[in-house]
This record gives C-alpha cells, sequence and structure tokens, in this order.
C-alpha cells in the first residue's frame, strides 16, 4: 500500500488528477513524469492547494494515466487516439505508442468505412427536412448506388459526379438538378420531373425515363434541359417530353423513343443508329450531322424536312 507522502495532485489544463509516485514511475521510468519526481530541479510548480501545474490536454492526458497504472490503453469513442499520441510523445510515454498507433490504424479505417458507405433513403430525407426547397443541396460525388429515392422532392440538388447506378428515383422531383457527369447506369427515372435539369455527358446507358417530363409548365420563360453529350445507349424514353431539349453530340443508339414529345429537340452531331422514334412529334427537331443507320421513323407525327437533316 502506497503511503501519504508517495500521494501526489497533477493539474493538468485545469483538471486535477489524484495518483502516485509510483505509478508515475512505475511503468515507464524515462518518460518525463518519472524523472520529474526522480530529480527535483525537474519538478514543476505547485499550486496553493499542492497540485503540480502541467499545461497540457487533460482529455488526452487521462487514458495515459490509466495505461500508467494498468498497461492497457483504453479510450472513450469520442477520443481521438492522434491527440493521445500528441500526449504520450510530449511525455516520453514510449512504452504506449505501438498500442496507440494501433488505434489509430483502427480509427482511420472506421473513418474511411464510414465515408465510402453509400448514402440511404433515410439519410437523404434527413438532409432534406433541414434544408430549405429553394437552397441547393450538395451532393457531388456522392454513392447512391442502388438506392430508392422515388417520389421525394429533390429539386435544385447539385449531383455532379455522384454514382446514382440502378438507382430508384421513380416519379421523383428532380427539375433544376445538376447530373453533370453523374452515373445513372440502369436507373429508374419512370415519371420523373426533370424540367431544367443538366445532364452534360452524364451516364444513363440503360435506364428507363418512360413518361419523364424535361418541361416546366410552370415557368413563363422555362430553362431548357441540357443534356449535351449523354450517353442514353439503349435508354427507354417513350412517351417523354423533351420539347427543345439539347441533346447535340448525345449516344442514343437503341434507345427507345417511341411516342415522345420532340418539339426543337436539338439532336446535331448525336448517335441515333437504331433508334425508334415511331409515333413521336419532331417538328422544328434539329438532326443535322446526326447519325440516323437503322433509325425507325413511323407513324411520326409531323413529317420531316431535309432542313432539319441536312446542315447549311
Amino acid at each position: 500500500m502506497e503511503n501519504s507522502e508517495d500521494w501526489i495532485k497533477l493539474n493538468i489544463g485545469g483538471k486535477v488528477f489524484h495518483t502516485t509516485k509510483t505509478t508515475l514511475m512505475g511503468r515507464d521510468s524515462d518518460s518525463m513524469l518519472a524523472r520529474m519526481f526522480l530529480q527535483e530541479e525537474l519538478i514543476p510548480s505547485r499550486q496553493m492547494d499542492g497540485a503540480y501545474l502541467i499545461d497540457r490536454s487533460p482529455e488526452y492526458f487521462t487514458p495515459l494515466l490509466n495505461y500508467l497504472r494498468h498497461g492497457q490503453l483504453i479510450l472513450d469513442a469520442n477520443v481521438n487516439p492522434k491527440g493521445v499520441l500528441e500526449e504520450a510523445q510530449f511525455y516520453g510515454i514510449t512504452s504506449a505508442i505501438p498500442q496507440i498507433m494501433k488505434l489509430i490504424s483502427d480509427y482511420n479505417q472506421r473513418v474511411s468505412s464510414k465515408i465510402e458507405e453509400p448514402l440511404t433513403r433515410l439519410s437523404i430525407i434527413k438532409a432534406l427536412i433541414v434544408t430549405s426547397s429553394c437552397s441547393e443541396l450538395r451532393f457531388q460525388g456522392v454513392d447512391l448506388t442502388d438506392v430508392d429515392l422515388s417520389q421525394l422532392e429533390l429539386r435544385n440538388i447539385n449531383f455532379k459526379y455522384a454514382k446514382m447506378r440502378r438507382c430508384n428515383l421513380f416519379q421523383a422531383n428532380l427539375s433544376y438538378c445538376c447530373f453533370d457527369r453523374a452515373d445513372l447506369t440502369g436507373a429508374l427515372l419512370d415519371s420523373a420531373n426533370l424540367a431544367g435539369v443538366k445532364m452534360q455527358r452524364c451516364i444513363l446507358e440503360g435506364a428507363s425515363l418512360k413518361r419523364a417530363n424535361f418541361v416546366d409548365p410552370l415557368s413563363s420563360k422555362p430553362l431548357r434541359a441540357h443534356l449535351e453529350g449523354v450517353n442514353l445507349r439503349g435508354a427507354n424514353l417513350e412517351e417523354a417530353n423533351l420539347d427543345g431539349a439539347n441533346l447535340r453530340v448525345s449516344i442514343l443508339k437503341d434507345a427507345n423513343l417511341q411516342n415522345c414529345y420532340l418539339r426543337g429537340t436539338d439532336f446535331a452531331g448525336a448517335n441515333l443508329e437504331r433508334c425508334d422514334f415511331s409515333g413521336s412529334d419532331l417538328k422544328n427537331a434539329n438532326l443535322r450531322g446526326a447519325y440516323m443507320a437503322d433509325a425507325v421513323f413511323d407513324f411520326v407525327i409531323t413529317p420531316l424536312h431535309m432542313s432539319q437533316t441536312i446542315g447549311q
């Protein structure tokens, strides 16, 4: 049992710790704390209450003191092991460093896996609840693979570079969203509101956009949907409204565009090979420079004119 003279008080950054000289000197005899009480000239100043004052972090000192007591480094959930490492190096408690490095490695792996973990429908809803519908949420580059976002109010959100493969966006309001360079391969966007969207170089290969609406009927000066360079290879856009949309140099090879509203839609330079436009309205659509090998135009509502397909 320790005698009364063995007990000391340490004031670490304003928090008082009660311990013994035996604890401080026993496990790591070369540490700064051990040498402080072995050499009187190194002992720090004492306060009126007899505590030795050291201006360091009490939060990170606590697990180190417990380590000196029993040899195990145990951190509470909210304690960053990198802070404990800094204190261990300051106090010279070198025997604890291997354990701390292992904790740092585990901590970094947990943080990394949490960052890379795909978002969920619930996490998106929570973000929507605390954000005004007029504000732009930034989900740039996030992973929403296979997430069900059907029938949600998602307008004005920045999904640039987002990973949204097979994402369910059925009947979602995506008006004025930015999907530039996002990956929506195989995504479901049937009956989605896509008024004024930006989808430049977006990947929608094999996606379903049946009855999707790219026009804002309530705006006096609706913004054109920008899909320049989009990849819609094999996509299903049956009955979609793409009035005035910009689809220049896009890829629509093998796409289903039956019964679509395509008035004034710009397909200049697009790949329309084997596209099916049966029953669609292509009045004033720009098809100049488009590659239309084996494309089907049966029963189109308005006849195509040479001026629509041949450059001047």
